[in-house]
């Protein structure tokens, strides 16, 4: 696995995201860079998701999570900055059970800069994995 070729995919992934997030619906270009985005997605599961779910399989396992896993652009950040709240107020990440923390509001998160999966637990973010 190329640690660099996984980064610039995410980074063009959530680019993506962004300008998508930027416009309005009713803005002409919406469908098209939504399209575009779809795309990018679509390569970067072809590209690197056997690899990365095997990564997820793994990050479950340290949590002690019997949560489904999902395809890996599911877990993507909304934007660069490394925020933890999306644009709509709402946490990033994919919500997972864990019995290391139980009742505790636990997410995945995958992010770019270098490419990782993190733990958002409460307002604390943990690196699980980054790519190398």
């Amino acid at each position: 696995m190329n640690a660099t070729a996984l980064n610039n995919s995410l980074v063009a992934i959530i680019q993506k995201k962004e300008e998508l997030n930027a416009l309005d619906y009713n803005d002409a270009r919406y469908d098209d860079i939504e399209e575009e985005l779809h795309d990018l997605e679509d390569d970067f599961n072809e590209e690197f998701g056997d690899f990365l779910e095997d990564v997820l399989e793994d990050v479950h396992g340290k949590l002690k999570s019997d949560t489904d896993i999902l395809l890996p652009t599911a877990y993507l950040a909304s934007s660069l900055n490394g925020g933890m709240v999306n644009p709509d107020g709402e946490k990033e990440g994919v919500w997972v059970e864990s019995d290391e923390f139980p009742g505790v509001d636990m997410r995945l998160l995958l992010v770019a800069n270098p490419a990782r999966f993190m733990v958002l637990i409460g307002d604390q973010a943990r690196e699980l994995w980054k790519a190398e």
